[in-house]
């Protein structure tokens, strides 16, 4: 018999693990929080204040699409069929985003440390996080990165067109993380999470 209620539907697991993640964000968040503005206080000709995040915004996302988009038109799933992803936004713009391919190749050795090159590779294409802050007017978004699992994202900020229609929201990633030297460009869909 299986540890688990197979029972559940997926959105109800989604709800769930997006309530429990969002209790460990926000005590992260209220942890770092005096951290954080100490940073930003040690960086010259920057402002203390972010831009405005719009209610719409504010929330919890489920991933619904994450694909490269190439100048002929054809599209890549970069995290395979079906990804699964979460993208935290509090009320102040503080966000924190995780995309993961939905069937993962575990590592063989059940240690982190004792990957092979195959291993390493796959875990580092088939998932996608960062933390930090996003701001928006009615149809563009800021993103701020202070981390991401991709390096050389740290310290990333890029303004994003988006839309909201009912609870989804799309929008363009001008330089994704892989194919932007082939010309494609990122679209991401996004689904509100209902409590």
């Amino acid at each position: 018999m299986s540890e688990y209620p197979i029972h559940r539907s997926t959105e109800g697991v989604a709800m769930s693990f997006a309530k429990r993640l969002l209790v460990s964000c926000l005590f992260v968040a209220a942890a770092a929080s005096p951290i954080l503005a100490a940073q930003d206080a040690m960086k010259p000709g920057e402002s203390a204040s972010h831009g405005m995040v719009p209610k719409e915004l504010v929330g919890a996302w489920t991933l619904v699409r994450c694909d490269n988009v190439y100048p002929d038109g054809h599209r890549v799933e970069l995290y395979g069929p079906n990804p699964t992803g979460m993208w935290l936004i509090d009320a102040q713009g503080d966000y924190m985003m995780q995309i993961v391919r939905a069937k993962r190749m575990p590592f063989a050795a059940n240690d982190k440390s004792k990957g092979t090159p195959e291993e390493y590779r796959a875990a580092s294409m088939d998932s996608n996080a960062h933390y930090g802050h996003v701001s928006a007017d009615a149809n563009v978004m800021r993103s701020e990165i202070v981390h991401a699992s991709f390096p050389n994202w740290d310290g990333r900020i890029g303004d994003s067109h988006y839309t909201i229609h009912g609870d989804e929201l799309t929008y363009i990633v001008a330089k994704p993380s892989s194919g932007a030297a082939e010309g494609a460009h990122g679209e991401v869909v996004w689904r509100r999470v209902h409590s």
